[in-house]
């Protein structure tokens, strides 16, 4: 492998492409060569992966600066409409922000995300923020590889300010919330019981909770709904904990409670820095990606391996039909593997 200081050309599939000045064309945040370089850590081809990470060792030390911000939802709540506000506010704080997806439903539809670039019609035109649908990498895993390093390519230009929307629900909250510093849960004022359809998991996850909408005839619902909401945390986390997730109110329509929110974004990362854990969040997070990424990798080498190819029909059968246990299935496939 080739070392970071290398100046080395690489050829891919009869393309010579230049590492280092793709990695210079990031770090002036140059437009055409941060999409470039995005577009080559989104690639599943091996010979891209390869570019990739040779890309990845050449600007890593000038990432890790960013504020890094995951954002869900229950359906509805605005989130589009919520980060295009936070956006501008940010922008005219003087920060620089970048958006983007982690969207499970893009490896089938081609990226359906794609419709936030007009929904955020007001950040998307800013020179100061930049604006990624979610990859179409044929998994989560995929989908959640790249976005991580995407996370590393827009650090590494300058963007200060990184936030990470999940689309749908499930495994992309979890995936998300191990990517991010700072993981929001947003949700709306409700008649009736307000905690009924928000799933415990999505609270456990989440650093801070805000009630979007919170204008008009909704306002008296979302402070009740804030209230509910912050006892059902009291429930959830211990009384010595260095932090208890807050419950705010907001309207990104209107504006209001934006700051409020950034600033306990702020004082999420100072509580958890002044305890020795905020780095050590980050380090964890890159073991447990890690990990993820060897548990990935050995599952396409198992099933792109010769022998588990010559007995997966049969093996699959057999549980199908009843004549082996799942284990014992498992165990076989194994076993080829191994051999």
């Amino acid at each position: 492998m080739a070392s970071p200081n290398d100046n080395t050309n690489y050829s891919s599939r009869g393309r010579t492409i230049d590492i280092d000045a793709v990695a210079e064309s990031v770090r002036a945040n140059e437009r055409s060569g941060l999409a470039r370089a995005i577009t080559l850590v989104e690639s599943t081809r091996s010979d891209h992966r390869d570019l990739a990470q040779q890309l990845l060792l050449r600007v890593l030390p000038d990432a890790g600066g960013s504020h890094r911000v995951g954002i869900t939802g229950v359906p509805g709540v605005g989130k589009s409409t919520f980060i295009d506000a936070l956006g501008m506010r940010l922008i005219e704080k003087g920060h620089r922000v970048a958006v983007l997806a982690v969207d499970p439903s893009s490896t089938r539809t081609g990226g359906s995300i794609l419709g936030d670039k007009t929904r955020m019609s007001r950040l998307a035109v800013q020179e100061n923020a930049y604006i990624r649908p979610s990859p179409t990498s044929g998994t989560l895993g995929g989908v959640a590889r790249a976005t991580r390093e995407t996370i590393v390519l827009l650090e590494a230009a300058g963007f200060d300010v990184i936030l990470v929307e999940t689309v749908g629900v499930g495994q992309s909250e979890v995936t998300v919330a191990n990517m991010v510093d700072c993981f929001t849960f947003l949700t709306l004022a409700r008649t009736g019981d307000q905690l009924q359809g928000i799933k415990k998991g999505v609270l456990e996850l989440a650093d801070l909770v805000a009630v979007n909408k919170a204008d008009g005839k909704h306002a008296t619902d979302a402070k009740n709904a804030a209230r509910e909401l912050a006892g059902a945390l009291r429930l959830i986390y211990p009384h010595d904990a260095i932090w208890k997730p807050p419950v705010l109110t907001m309207s990104a329509v209107e504006g209001t409670g934006l700051d409020e929110y950034w600033d306990t974004v702020l004082r999420h990362q100072q509580v958890l820095s002044d305890a020795g854990e905020f780095a050590e969040k980050r380090r964890k997070q890159q073991v447990d990606w890690t990990w993820t990424m060897v548990n990935d990798q050995l599952l396409r080498r198992l099933a792109q391996n010769p022998s588990v190819k010559a007995i997966r029909g049969d093996v699959e059968a057999r549980v199908r039909d009843g004549s082996l246990t799942a284990a014992l299935a498992a165990q076989e496939l194994l076993d080829a593997f191994d051999s």
